[in-house]
């Protein structure tokens, strides 16, 4: 066991996703008492949730406990809890128990959640994915509606089972769009007799007028004809303008679908109210260059939840897991420095910075996020890759996607069984992860032949309905 030294300063991180666990691990070395409070109690490898959702990798492949993480780190303390609020002026956190501590330094990299745009009735009918329950969520849906067409006998509900609607055109919505295509194409369409899986119908739906608005326009052409060789439908310059329990409405048309999947923009998490700081459309927080809150140089916001210019290219900081990491290890340094220098903040609203004799230290600095280029996998050998000025996409580009995202898996066993999943469904076209747990059936299905009588001529014609439809 492990004493805090109570003379050190303590830093309070909330949230456990890349950069709240970058921001910790810059701090190993630095005299202070480090808190990482999250409410998971696992660090989540978001760019692999989507391989979870179409039945790729089990849940925990892409999950790694996060007091594993920083078990060998002797001045990190991890606690599996709630910020409801944070008082900046007092420099104190509560907690959803009421319960409430102090911190010298806090770094908010809570992240953020699906955005329906005002919609939020739409979200019961179509899950976003941001976490592991939301995968499974979807995965179940997924799954649960083809087993649904297998009992189907009406070729209206047939069609609604089969059809799959995924809204948002960026990197996660292309990703899944066409995994759930190759799903049925590849995986299990041998696996069902009364129906033809390949069948699945998947439409992609993008308000913007191309697909991965974040990447170049010939990236953006690959992605759409390679999702369109494959066979998914792709709609542009489309908005979805209502969703229920049947389907959505996309430019004044009706599409019947009983499995939705919404990828179209997300809101920074709703701690970013409680600092009294300006909110962007999306609730981020506007920052100061060094990612700090206005009027509160103890305090700084990173990742999904910050709101700021890259201080070289003057372009917005984009939401992904390589400005979050950068965030964190910047905004760590910072703390290291000022706390191996005596410093001590002025007051609560002024920005400058004195040592504990009164002496003024250098500024802070800017922050620069540096863009290590985009990617985004379509399917089965095809993705498509921007690096270092370098655009290519196919097989390269696939193979490229796969080196990268083992490599930032956190956890050796992960990368080792990852690697394993992937390599046996590359060879065998099949996914190993097709389970339905937690949610029942959407409705109960008499067996073929029970639902009009038990009579001989029931029976025959029940079969022979069920042998016209293999």
């Amino acid at each position: 066991m492990t004493k805090p030294n109570i003379d050190s300063p303590i830093v309070v991180v909330i949230g456990g996703g890349f950069g709240g666990v970058a921001a910790v691990q810059a701090l190993a070395k630095a005299p202070v008492n480090v808190v990482l409070i999250d409410k998971e109690n696992h660090h989540l490898f978001q760019p692999l949730l989507y391989q979870v959702a179409t039945s790729v990798l089990p849940t925990s492949n892409i999950a790694f406990p996060i007091r594993r993480i920083f078990r060998k780190q002797a001045n990190a303390y991890v606690f599996n809890d709630e910020v409801v609020s944070i008082d900046c002026a007092a420099r104190r956190i509560t907690f959803s128990n009421q319960r409430s501590a102090r911190f010298d330094y806090l770094i908010l990299a809570a992240g953020a959640n699906s955005s329906y745009f005002g919609n939020d009735q739409w979200a019961p009918f179509a899950p976003g994915m941001k976490t592991l329950d939301d995968a499974m969520i979807i995965r179940n849906k997924i799954l649960r509606a083809f087993e649904d067409a297998e009992a189907e006998t009406n070729p209206v509900a047939l069609r609604e089972h089969l059809t799959f609607v995924v809204v948002g055109g960026g990197a996660t919505g292309v990703e899944l769009a066409g995994a759930i295509k190759e799903l049925g194409v590849d995986s299990i369409s041998k696996d069902y007799r009364r129906f033809n899986a390949k069948n699945a119908r998947v439409i992609l739906i993008e308000a913007g007028d191309r697909l991965l608005p974040s990447m170049s326009e010939s990236s953006s052409h690959a992605a759409f004809k390679a999702l369109e060789k494959i066979g998914v439908e792709i709609r542009l310059n489309q908005s979805v303008t209502h969703v229920d329990e049947t389907g959505v409405v996309v430019n004044g048309e009706s599409i019947r679908a009983n499995t939705i999947v919404w990828s179209a923009g997300v809101k920074a998490s709703s701690l970013g109210a409680s600092l009294g700081a300006k909110l962007d459309r999306n609730g981020r927080v506007l920052v100061e260059p060094d990612c700090s809150v206005v009027g509160s140089p103890n305090v700084f916001v990173i990742g999904d939840m910050a709101s700021m210019k890259c201080a070289k290219t003057g372009h917005a900081v984009p939401g992904v897991a390589p400005a979050a990491t950068q965030m964190g290890q910047f905004v760590a340094q910072i703390i290291a420095r000022e706390v191996r220098a005596g410093v001590r903040n002025t007051t609560s609203n002024a920005p400058n910075l004195t040592t504990t004799n009164g002496a003024q230290i250098m500024e802070r600095g800017k922050f620069e996020y540096f863009d290590k280029g985009s990617m985004a996998t379509i399917g089965r050998a095809k993705a498509v890759a921007e690096v270092a000025g370098l655009k290519f996409h196919g097989l390269i580009a696939w193979l490229a996607w796969l080196f990268v995202h083992l490599i930032l898996l956190v956890g050796f066993n992960n990368r080792i069984l990852v690697f394993m999943s992937w390599a046996i469904s590359y060879i065998t076209f099949s996914k190993g992860s097709r389970i339905i747990s937690g949610n029942p059936p959407s409705r109960v299905v008499a067996p073929v032949g029970s639902d009009a009588g038990d009579s001989a001529a029931d029976r025959r014609k029940a079969v022979e309905e069920l042998l016209m439809r293999m």
